[in-house]
């Protein structure tokens, strides 16, 4: 860059006339638009074109370098996009020059977005915040031309920066605005190239991706004539272009749809512009296909239509692997004949059917054991066989399990026996070989009639045939085989009490006295549970076993634990409450002892825990090293129904039981039952040596008491002194 003394005031002046632009200078201006025009055609790059256009404006004022500067849209800071006379070092303190009044010519120009000339940037307070860029540079004047676009806003700048100090001519004035203009046009250029570039490559990909596609394209007139396909639809339908060309898509028409139907098409392609939909058309072959149809339609600018355009996927495959697929979740795998998933469907729906008969094999699982699965598998065709011989038309046939079949008829209550009896000496005469293997089958038949036809129904006749021995029917009569049923139902209606009682807070402890034989004094309680709902008292009897199989006893523990507790927090008495193997199994017992001991105030020494002599005699390890850890802990141990089970008395010692809770079974008969009192006697005798005491259970009467009394039993419990009750009945002399 060329230098000069900053302080040449000899080259300074306040104003230039406006002197007529020159022939030469005329021509200069010329020469820059032909020579920038005819590379701009040749398709010379854009970084070319600017930099010739620099260079020939700083031809045309000696002394000076010539600048493009473009805004950036994201920070708003213009950026060298041309300066080939200015060093690499000028350009980088040039880059994200900030518009604004302090941002010196090209800063102000778009700035104020009007042309901006300084004479002197040493001074003018328009170079105030780059002053130091015209010392390090000796920029002594500075003329910018703002770009703009076709809105007049401004999108960067052309400049002319002097190492003199002066104002531009009249020819100056013109050659900044020409270069502008030039520089907005190459940019509109470049970017209308760039946009049919993008948009060549976006219809070459697509043109090649509709070329590609599996899918069969077609488009057609207004008329619904055909005037272009795809790849794809020859390599479908069979016809090529020039077959198809002109042609009405009905050409392809299978006749498998009917009038109304092509009547729906065209309404939904006419009133909502598409239609998509399955339908049979044939290929040129003959042959046909399922086809996914789409038609939309492609309409001019006011609203006519102008084209419809078709396209299709063959889903035939996709329809006999929906038809396999099907067939594998509605069919027996080794039979082939419908399954149980089917039957219930067909169950499930509105339609009524007379009859449903299950037929069990009887035996069948020793043939497999005798014979291996193989013989079994193929007896098991063999037999589908011979029922497809048996059944009528109207008639399916299931296999429900592995030895279990169905048959859904349509014999009513009078018929259906004879049909029964059809089948019975029907097999009853076949014999079957198989692998040299001669095998006689006969049947159990389980059978629901009208209104109570149903896969449960017949499965209650099913069992109660099979109870009765082999070659059996049974027709389900809700008064006789519904045994079952009201069990279920019994269950489900104590599962929801037992459920509502937890959650509303019905579960309560009642309180049975346990008499001292020594002082006839009631001096401990067992706490046991009870559900009061609606004015009723349920006992366990109704819900215990329920409460098992829900997994539902831990919780029900937990609420007699803290409500015993609670109400034994008031008076010294000792108390036992009920756990199970289920409590042990969780691992929360002896922590929520200790929990809500400490809570309520209650010695560990007054806590009974009974358990199930189950537990004690053969319960799991675990279990046996928490109640030994429970009895370190203080609490007293109880087993409840000693003499039921197993009575393993060596496990009752390294327990360190505290109590023997005598089976009522052997108590309630004691006077009367001879073997009974023997037993009791023994178990009595053992207790003493082992130093544990004995409760009698289920003591109901004086001559009971009196036997007990005698055995020297410690304890009696029974409705002859207490009955289970909410309040503490408290002492009670005999």
């Amino acid at each position: 860059m060329k230098t000069v003394n900053p302080s040449c005031d000899n080259l300074e002046h306040s104003t230039v006339k406006e002197v007529p632009i020159t022939c030469d200078e005329y021509n200069g201006l010329m020469n820059i638009q032909s020579v920038v025009l005819k590379m701009t055609a040749e398709n010379l790059g854009s970084e070319l074109i600017f930099d010739k256009l620099c260079q020939m404006a700083e031809k045309l004022l000696p002394n000076s370098v010539a600048s493009i500067m473009i805004l950036d849209n994201k920070t708003k800071r213009l950026n060298v996009l041309a300066a080939p006379s200015i060093p690499q070092k000028g350009k980088d303190a040039l880059m994200g020059l900030k518009p604004g009044p302090g941002g010196g010519s090209c800063g102000n120009a778009v700035f104020h977005n009007e042309p901006t000339f300084v004479k002197n940037t040493f001074k003018d307070a328009k170079w105030s915040d780059i002053r130091d860029i015209a010392y390090n540079f000796n920029i002594c004047s500075c003329w910018s031309m703002p770009i703009r676009k076709k809105n007049g806003e401004p999108i960067g700048t052309f400049a002319l920066s002097s190492f003199e100090h002066r104002l531009p001519s009249l020819f100056h004035k013109n050659l900044l605005q020409t270069a502008a203009e030039i520089v907005l046009i190459v940019l509109n250029l470049k970017r209308q190239k760039q946009t049919i570039l993008k948009n060549q490559k976006r219809i070459k990909l697509f043109a090649t991706a509709l070329e590609s596609t599996n899918e069969g394209l077609f488009v057609t007139d207004k008329n619904n004539k055909i005037i272009e396909i795809n790849n794809a639809f020859t390599q479908v339908l069979g016809y090529n272009k020039d077959e198809v060309l002109g042609q009405d898509p009905k050409i392809f028409a299978s006749g498998k749809q009917n009038k109304r139907f092509y009547e729906n098409m065209w309404h939904n392609i006419l009133t909502n512009g598409h239609w998509s939909g399955e339908i049979v058309n044939r290929k040129k072959d003959g042959s046909l296909l399922t086809q996914w149809l789409n038609i939309s339609t492609i309409k001019q600018a006011d609203g006519s239509v102008e084209n419809y355009l078709a396209e299709f996927a063959d889903i035939s495959e996709l329809k006999q692997t929906q038809a396999k697929l099907e067939y594998i979740a509605f069919h027996d795998e080794l039979t082939g004949v419908y399954n149980k998933k089917y039957l219930e469907l067909l169950l499930n729906k509105p339609d009524k059917f007379s009859s449903l008969v299950l037929l069990n094999i009887d035996n069948f699982s020793y043939i497999n054991l005798a014979y291996g699965f193989a013989v079994g598998d193929e007896l098991l065709k063999a037999i589908v066989r011979e029922l497809k011989t048996m059944s009528n038309k109207n008639e399916n046939i299931f296999r429900i399990n592995s030895d279990e079949f169905a048959i859904i008829c349509n014999e009513s209550n009078l018929t259906i026996y004879d049909k029964i009896n059809d089948l019975k000496s029907y097999f009853s005469k076949l014999t079957f070989t198989i692998d040299n293997i001669s095998l006689n089958i006969s049947f159990s038949y389980g059978i629901s009639l009208d209104d109570d036809v149903s896969l449960q129904n017949s499965a209650l006749a099913l069992k109660k045939a099979k109870d009765a021995g082999k070659n059996q029917m049974v027709i389900f009569n809700k008064k006789i085989t519904t045994i079952d049923k009201q069990q279920r139902e019994e269950f489900i209606k104590y599962n929801n009490i037992l459920h509502d009682a937890i959650k509303f807070d019905m579960l309560v402890p009642y309180f049975q006295g346990i008499l001292d034989n020594k002082t006839n004094k009631i001096n401990k309680y067992e706490s046991l549970v009870r559900i009061e709902m609606g004015g009723d008292i349920i006992t366990p009897y109704k819900f215990l076993q329920i409460a098992k199989l829900s997994g539902m006893l831990p919780e029900i523990t937990k609420i007699m634990i803290d409500k015993s507790f609670e109400i034994m927090s008031k008076n010294s008495y000792k108390f036992s409450i009920n756990i199970t193997e289920d409590d042990l199994d969780l691992q929360y017992l002896q922590e929520y002892l200790n929990i809500k001991s400490k809570e309520y105030g209650i010695k560990h020494s007054r806590v009974i825990l009974e358990i199930l002599e189950g537990v004690s005699s053969v319960g799991k390890e675990d279990n046996l090293k928490q109640l030994i850890s429970i009895k370190e802990d203080g609490y007293k141990l109880a087993i409840d129904d000693f003499g039921s089970e197993y009575s393993n008395f060596e496990r009752v010692l390294d327990l360190e039981i505290d109590f023997l809770k005598i089976d009522a079974k052997y108590i309630k008969n004691i006077d009367t039952d001879k073997k009974s009192y023997e037993i009791v006697k023994s178990i009595v005798y053992f207790a003493k040596n082992a130093k544990i005491q004995c409760i009698a259970e289920f003591v109901h009467s004086h001559e009971v008491q009196d036997i007990v009394k005698k055995l020297i039993i410690d304890y009696s419990q029974g409705y002859l002194f207490s009955k289970p009750a909410k309040k503490l009945i408290g002492e009670l002399k005999h």
